[in-house]
């Protein structure tokens, strides 16, 4: 295991800030996500590391190790493409071995590395299968195997699940961190899936125009975005402009359109003032339907819209001066609601004040 820290990284592409000063340290054995909208600079942060993208400014260490201007075959990391880039002219085992023979590994060692790579995902028996013989799930894990097999000091992954189906995105979700655990790697992730970020990593940081904009755990970034941008990006919520009426420690209370709502302070480095306006969050699931009122933070409202997603019911809430979007586990009002309308009520640590 190595730790990787990022300093001061800058990267220009033509006009183009595609990193925009970089600080960031990842952990031994950490499973970190990068994330961010197509153009952010994800990719680019990774490619860095993995030494393919020359940088301008700043500095890449592995540990204690200066990697800035080292080649990438001698940086001694294992990278996952979205394509896969298998070879489709050479068999299973060949692929899996061409960064061992790059490496002038014997070939009896070969062999034993390839057979325990494949075996590592659940591929055993199969090297002598032609790359076009395998679904694309079996394809994955070709490539996981060939970036395992040179026992890397770090695991780099480029979107690599994006051509999976759903299904097949879940069950690869599980065996890239058993993998990633099991081998004690450092593993750094790309992605622009929030539920992937979500359900693998231990540590995320949300990218913007060549930024960091958060860094934090999983449910850290998505219960406390510390803006407008990571809470819109980290998946759906409701938006409320809301003109502050008081502040308590970090309890905030504030005039919006369906009244006064009472909520948490976030984002970082913020100073809010009474009378200043602020922006409130509240995802759609922190909602309850009730058929009584006499809730705290409560609003009157009737259902325009219901799609029922099985164990899920997704609405649209309509009040007299905004429409709220609302999830319901096990949801009871996707037939029928009741003819004097519903309350929707949240509890004041989901609802979030942020700077506008």
């Amino acid at each position: 295991m190595v730790s990787i820290t990022i300093e001061n990284l800058t990267k220009h592409f033509g006009q183009v800030v595609a990193l925009d000063g970089i600080n960031l340290r990842i952990e031994p054995g950490e499973i970190f996500f990068l994330l961010g909208p197509s153009g952010c600079g994800k990719t680019t942060l990774l490619r860095s590391i993995a030494g393919f993208c020359a940088i301008e400014n700043g500095r890449i260490f592995f540990g204690e190790e200066d990697v800035s201007a080292v080649p990438p075959h001698r940086r001694n990391t294992g990278m996952m493409f979205q394509s896969y880039a298998l070879w489709p002219h050479l068999t299973v085992a060949q692929n899996v071995a061409f960064g061992l023979e790059e490496r002038k590994v014997s070939a009896r060692a070969t062999a034993e590395r390839v057979a325990l790579a494949l075996a590592s995902v659940k591929m055993e028996g199969l090297g002598g299968r032609k790359i076009q013989e395998l679904s694309g799930g079996q394809q994955q894990r070709v490539a996981l195997a060939r970036a395992l097999v040179i026992r890397p000091q770090c695991l780099l992954l480029d979107e690599p699940l994006s051509n999976l189906d759903a299904r097949l995105r879940l069950e690869m979700r599980g065996e890239i961190r058993r993998i990633c655990q099991e081998f004690g790697l450092t593993a750094i992730y790309v992605t622009h899936d929030q539920k992937e970020a979500l359900s693998i990593a231990d540590r995320m940081a949300v990218l913007d125009a060549g930024q960091i904009r958060q860094i934090g755990k999983p449910a850290e970034i998505y219960r406390r975005p510390q803006s407008r941008f990571v809470a819109d990006f980290m998946g759906e919520t409701n938006f409320l402009v809301g003109k502050i009426v008081s502040i308590d420690c970090q309890s905030v209370e504030a005039e919006t359109g369906l009244g006064t709502l009472r909520g948490t302070l976030g984002g970082m480095g913020w100073e809010p003032q009474i009378g200043g306006e602020c922006l409130l969050s509240i995802r759609p699931e922190s909602w309850r339907l009730e058929v009584e009122s006499g809730r705290e933070n409560e609003v009157a409202g009737r259902l325009t819209e219901r799609v029922y997603l099985g164990e899920v019911g997704q609405y649209q809430f309509e009040t007299t001066s905004e429409t709220l979007k609302i999830l319901e586990l096990n949801p009871r009002f996707i037939e029928e609601q009741p003819v004097g309308g519903l309350f929707a009520s949240v509890h004041p640590e989901d609802v979030l004040a942020l700077p506008l």
